[in-house]
């Protein structure tokens, strides 16, 4: 067995027979090795997420023009260290009458809301975690967990606006879910699964080529999701003053943060295997596992870094208009398309590869168009009726 084409099989099944050979119940030795995985990916993950800290500083200041983090080591990357370090000796406050069980419970459900998510992505074709069939549903029921931690950050810190923030995030999680879902059905309609893996397998043509409005529906729900701007409500400085984390200090404040940067990238990680291949990449995943490694970590950076174009480019909108976009404009728009999808691939279903790409494409063209020109109208009509009709004035000669 060679460790380079199977690495996970070679060192547990090398673990497992160390610790057998120790004497050890064999069951209790696979639990072991289990548990060793686990920990070694949430420790990489961890690791990860205090350069996500640089990467995203240095990103920032590229769009704003500024230098970034360049004082401490090489290129400021010691500046993350810096920050957990003066997070970690800060003072750990908890408000009068807050409920102290939920206001420390949840920055540690909004961080493991972000890590339980990895148990389902498939870094390679021989390394997964668990192998679900209802791996898409996992990934919506996971996520809620997120959202569920800052409603609980909200309520229980005793404080009028980090109330106002639980609140806005629920209105965000129940509106945003629809659509996502529904764009989660796309992918799981074109791969005849719910498996993440097997939706990979499926994509001898990415799927953001068959279904571009899917992808980008999809997008912006996962923005929403992630409450970053231009949703991000929940923690609207300009209203309420920090959000839902307004009472927390030190290392569970730092918890969120990091847990907002990691979901992020997780959440570009998703983009990545609905609709752009995953791990795939002409063949390349064939020649090693860490190289399949690599390729999927590229592609989900390239959708972080989408993520935060958008965070620093656009404002943020008022929940009235984010609520509008989402229920008048947002869900139909998924709805139709799921409907449209699944119509074309019934009646493509058989015939040539480039007779369904084209087909799948123009058909999502076709919804994009109709779906801009409806919006289009209805904005004339409501502009006309709060300004009045356009007049045209000649010009005096």
């Amino acid at each position: 067995m060679n460790f380079w084409n199977d690495p996970l099989k070679v060192a547990a099944t090398w673990l497992e027979g160390i610790f057998t050979g120790w004497g050890m119940d064999a069951v209790l030795a696979h639990v072991l090795v289990v548990f060793l995985g686990v920990f070694l990916l949430v420790t990489i993950l961890m690791v990860l997420d205090i350069f996500l800290v640089w990467i995203e500083r240095k990103v920032v200041a590229r769009f704003q023009d500024r230098i970034g983090p360049n004082r401490l080591g090489p290129f400021g990357l010691i500046q993350p260290f810096a920050d957990i370090i003066k997070l970690i000796i800060k003072e750990d406050t908890t408000p009068d009458g807050a409920d102290k069980v939920v206001y420390n419970l949840a920055p540690i459900l909004s961080m493991m809301s972000v890590l339980i998510l990895w148990a389902v992505v498939p870094l390679a074709p021989v390394m997964l975690g668990i192998d679900l069939n209802v791996g898409v549903l996992f990934l919506i029921a996971a996520g809620a967990i997120g959202t569920l931690s800052i409603i609980m950050a909200g309520w229980s810190s005793n404080n009028k606006f980090a109330m106002i923030g639980g609140f806005r995030q629920v209105a965000v999680m129940v509106a945003f879910e629809v659509p996502m879902l529904a764009m989660l059905m796309i992918p799981t309609i074109f791969a005849s699964s719910m498996n993440m893996n097997a939706i990979i397998e499926a994509q001898n043509i990415w799927y953001f080529i068959i279904s571009p409005l899917g992808a980008l529906i999809f997008l912006v729900a996962a923005i929403a999701e992630l409450g970053r701007a231009p949703f991000d409500l929940a923690e609207g400085e300009s209203e309420l003053v920090a959000g839902f984390n307004i009472e927390y200090s030190g290392m569970k404040f730092g918890m969120f943060y990091a847990g907002e940067l990691l979901h992020a990238f997780t959440f570009g990680g998703f983009w990545a295997i609905l609709f752009f291949g995953g791990y795939r990449f002409f063949g390349l995943e064939q020649v090693s596992p860490f190289l399949a490694i690599l390729i999927l970590v590229i592609k989900a950076m390239v959708g972080y870094w989408v993520i935060m174009w958008v965070k620093y480019t656009m404002m943020r909108i008022r929940i009235d208009q984010m609520l509008g976009f989402n229920w008048k404009f947002l869900t139909p728009l998924s709805f139709a398309l799921v409907l449209v999808t699944a119509l074309m691939n019934t009646l493509l279903r058989g015939a040539d590869s480039w007779l369904y790409v084209t087909g799948m494409f123009l058909s999502n063209v076709v919804v994009g168009w109709i779906a801009l020109e409806i919006a289009r109208s209805v904005a004339r009509r409501e502009r006309e009726r709060l300004e009045g009709p356009t007049k045209v004035v000649e010009a005096q000669h």
